[in-house]
């Protein structure tokens, strides 16, 4: 993949506007009117009318109802792209891609990305919106799955363990991550969960999937997020600082749970982590934030592996390491507090926080440096990845 560092700035894509709404247990509104709502404060956001919109890309989540009639309830006509994505978790960064590509292309002008999901029923568990029920898989899916494994929680926690036995991870070095994230969330008042923990309190929160306590766990929130991407000499007399869009790439590895397959012991962000900073032209080591896909702890562990941040098998010492993920520290990691902490919008809980940084306007979390940002997204069971390489 070349570089893209010699395009000039103001053909180079960016993202100007960025629209988030109410998140969490938030009852009584469709993924669509979550939709509907989050690309108007984008637009909004970026100094611009919905007239200006040319591009629509859409996503839904487990839940769905989001689909390419939201170019209806927005009144928008005569666009000149127009799809609706899905590749789970790690969308987010596959969309603005797409955008990023279109634009620079002149395939469209401006392009409203937009994720929205509502699982939450009120009156049930979170754990009921991503429950047992919603994997009745047939074939040989059906034949794992009559040995308990049904759902994310146990192949991911299948995923750790196997890391666990390679490489001598532990728990409370998982835990770190969760704890780290946690300080974050405390100066986020986005989020949802901002009281502190430490390593007590993750070891003694109950099991969910072992070796999976709750607080390596994501949460589950009702709401959208939606991006507008645009070109980089337009985003520039815009309303909001423009972040540029210096790099990206995907892989999609796949995972069939075959003999000798490596599930758990290296993911997507191997391949698209490398390639998105040539596509760049920047190195790891320029990197100042990382916003990185957190459904579990072990999934922010493994990309640092993968995209390089420590050698293999040697995450959870760097995660244990004072001084590095959490706020002051020389590697900032979910500086918002990820999923774990603040709020659960697929790949868009990451692309949100690296854009807030980016700009600058993330108040007592703000990062000092924050010229080059690192984001990632994971879908499936490390199935797929999306990697981005965002400026201020």
């Amino acid at each position: 993949m070349s570089s893209r560092s010699d395009l000039p700035a103001h053909r180079r894509a960016a993202i100007a506007g960025l629209g988030m709404t109410e998140m969490g247990k938030v009852y009584g509104r469709t993924a669509q009117q979550f939709a509907a709502e989050a690309v108007r404060r984008a637009v909004d956001d970026a100094g611009l009318g919905l007239g200006d919109v040319d591009g629509l890309l859409v996503s839904a989540g487990l839940g769905g109802g989001v689909d390419l009639s939201l170019q209806d309830d927005l009144g928008l006509e005569d666009l000149r792209l127009l799809s609706q994505m899905q590749s789970f978790g790690s969308t987010a960064g596959a969309m603005v891609q797409h955008a990023a590509m279109a634009v620079e292309a002149g395939m469209a002008d401006t392009v409203a990305c937009v994720f929205a999901d509502a699982p939450l029923r009120e009156g049930t568990s979170s754990g009921a919106a991503y429950g047992s029920e919603r994997y009745s898989p047939s074939g040989w899916g059906g034949l794992i799955a009559t040995s308990g494994f049904s759902g994310p929680n146990s192949f991911y926690a299948l995923a750790a363990r196997r890391h666990m036995q390679a490489y001598g991870t532990t728990s409370k070095q998982l835990g770190e991550i969760a704890v780290a994230q946690r300080a974050w969330a405390a100066l986020n008042p986005l989020a949802r969960f901002r009281d502190p923990i430490d390593i007590a309190d993750h070891q003694e929160s109950r099991m969910v999937a072992e070796p999976f306590h709750l607080l390596d766990c994501c949460m589950v929130s009702n709401g959208g997020v939606a991006v507008i991407v645009t070109r980089g000499d337009r985003a520039a007399s815009l309303a909001q600082p423009p972040v540029s869009v210096l790099g990206w790439a995907q892989a999609h590895p796949g995972g069939s749970l075959r003999r000798d397959d490596d599930l758990g012991l290296v993911s997507g962000a191997a391949q698209a982590g490398p390639a998105a900073l040539r596509m760049a032209g920047v190195n790891l080591a320029d990197i100042d934030i990382a916003e990185l896909y957190d459904c579990y702890t072990f999934t922010v562990l493994l990309t640092l592996e993968d995209y390089g941040f420590c050698a293999k098998g040697e995450g959870g010492e760097l995660v244990s390491t004072p001084g590095v993920l959490g706020p002051g520290g020389s590697l900032p990691v979910n500086t918002g507090g990820g999923q774990l902490s603040s709020y659960y919008m697929w790949g868009f809980t990451p692309l949100s926080e690296a854009i807030i940084q980016a700009r600058g306007q993330a108040g007592r979390r703000q990062v000092p440096n924050h010229e080059l940002l690192l984001v990632s997204g994971n879908g499936g069971i490390f199935s797929h990845h999306s990697t981005l390489v965002l400026s201020a």
